[in-house]
């Protein structure tokens, strides 16, 4: 299995620096336990499971409760911050938050790799299709399965 190529130190300082910012813009509060979901969730650009997160999460007075990390993670989705990738049941780190966008994701089937592309132009066609089946479009989750870059190798 293939990794990334690159520093994901900087990708995680990058994400708590917009966190931090957001959060402040939006005049909400990036708390301590949120601030370690989304580190935990920037680790790599694999998808992390709630309950991966929890077991990640003990602390020394004793283990997280689930409903803690929920809560945690809806933040984060609500303020842009992580995407749910629905299919995985899973999440993985927004890498422009400050942007409000639909995004589409490449998930790699070998390694387990997310890359999160926003391509407005695929936005518009799933809303001119919807448009035209009188379907009212609300949101869109587009996951695209198949092997990255580095797995073809």
């Amino acid at each position: 299995m293939a990794a990334h190529k690159h520093d994901h130190n900087t990708c995680l300082t990058d994400a708590v620096q917009k966190a931090e910012v957001l959060c402040g813009e939006l005049g909400v509060q990036l708390t301590p336990i949120r601030k370690k979901v989304l580190e935990l969730v920037w680790l790599n650009h694999k998808a992390v499971k709630a309950y991966d997160l929890l077991e990640k999460l003990d602390t020394k007075d004793g283990a997280i409760a689930p409903p803690t990390v929920y809560r945690a993670l809806d933040f984060l989705v609500k303020n842009g911050l992580v995407h749910k990738i629905e299919s995985l049941n899973a999440f993985v780190g927004c890498s422009h938050p400050f942007d409000k966008h639909n995004c589409q994701f490449f998930i790699c089937t070998d390694c387990g790799d997310v890359s999160e592309f926003c391509d407005p132009d695929v936005t518009k066609l799933l809303q001119k299709n919807a448009r035209k089946k009188g379907f009212a479009f609300k949101r869109q989750m587009l996951e695209a399965y198949g092997t990255c870059a580095n797995c073809q190798k």
